[in-house]
C-alpha cells in the first residue's frame, strides 16, 4: 500500500508518478453511497462490486474512489481484491478525517479500506471536501485516455460528486436501484422529472441510467473508446 500527502492541485501529476502509477491511462471513477448502502442486499452490492471491478481490470484501468472502508468503497474494495486484480485502486481521503495508524482519531473519522493498493491524503476538514481532488486526479491519470464516472446511491455529498466529473467532461453512469442520488439522477437522465440539482447535470449530455447487469458491459464501451495509444 502506498500513501502519499498533496497540498496543492499542482502537486497531483507528479503524485501520480511518485505513487508509481503508469500514466496516461484509462480511469473509473467510484463515487456515492457509504453508510446509505443497504448491507442486507450482500448478493446484489457483491454482482455491482464485482461489475465495477472486472470491467475496469479488462480495460487495464486505476480505479478512483473515497477510499474508506464503508459503503461502495468497501464493496469494491473486496471485490478488487476477492476477484484478484493487480490493476491499482486509489482512495482519496481528507487527511485531517482518515484513521490512520498511531495518530488519535479525530471526531467522525473513517479507517482507510484495506485492500486499497494506493492512497492519496488531501487537505479538507469535512467529509465532501476530497470531491474535487478524485475528479481532478482522475484527471491528472488519464490524460488524453478516457474515463468514466460510476455513481451508487449516495446523499449530499453524491451530488457534488456528479457535479465535479460533469464539469470535468467525464461521462456519469447513474446506477439505478441503487437508492437515494443515483436514483434520482438514473430517473432524470432517462427523461423523468428533474430539479435545480439534476437538470443542469443531465442538461450536459453526459448523465446516463444504467442497470447493474448491464454496468461492466458499458464501462467497457467507454474506457475503450479512445485509447491514448491510438493518436499518438
Amino acid at each position: 500500500m502506498r500513501t502519499l500527502r498533496v497540498e496543492h492541485a499542482d502537486e497531483l501529476r507528479p503524485a501520480v508518478e511518485s505513487l508509481a502509477i503508469d500514466a496516461p491511462r484509462a480511469v473509473v471513477v467510484v463515487v456515492g453511497g457509504a453508510a446509505g448502502l443497504d448491507a442486507g442486499r450482500s448478493d446484489a452490492l457483491q454482482q455491482l462490486g464485482a461489475a465495477i471491478v472486472d470491467a475496469a481490470a479488462a480495460c487495464d484501468a486505476v480505479i478512483v474512489d473515497g477510499g474508506t472502508d464503508a459503503g461502495i468503497m468497501q464493496v469494491v474494495g473486496r471485490a478488487h481484491e476477492s476477484r484478484g486484480h493487480s490493476n491499482p485502486l486509489v482512495g482519496v481521503v481528507v487527511e485531517a478525517l482518515a484513521a490512520l495508524p498511531g495518530r488519535t482519531s479525530a471526531e467522525g473519522s473513517e479507517a482507510l479500506e484495506p485492500h486499497h493498493s494506493h492512497f492519496l491524503l488531501v487537505p479538507g476538514s469535512a467529509w465532501g471536501d476530497e470531491a474535487a481532488w478524485i475528479a481532478q486526479l482522475a484527471g491528472a491519470i488519464a490524460g488524453a485516455d478516457p474515463s468514466v464516472t460510476v455513481l451508487v446511491n449516495g446523499g449530499e455529498i453524491a451530488w457534488t460528486d456528479a457535479a465535479e466529473s460533469v464539469r470535468a467532461q467525464r461521462p456519469v453512469l447513474a446506477v439505478a436501484g441503487t437508492g437515494r442520488t443515483a436514483d434520482v439522477l438514473a430517473a432524470a437522465a432517462a427523461g423523468g422529472p428533474t430539479d435545480e440539482r439534476s437538470a443542469p447535470l443531465v442538461a450536459s449530455g453526459l448523465v446516463e441510467r444504467i442497470d447493474t447487469d448491464a454496468l461492466g458491459r458499458r464501462i467497457e464501451q467507454i474506457l475503450m473508446s479512445k485509447r491514448s495509444d491510438d493518436v499518438r
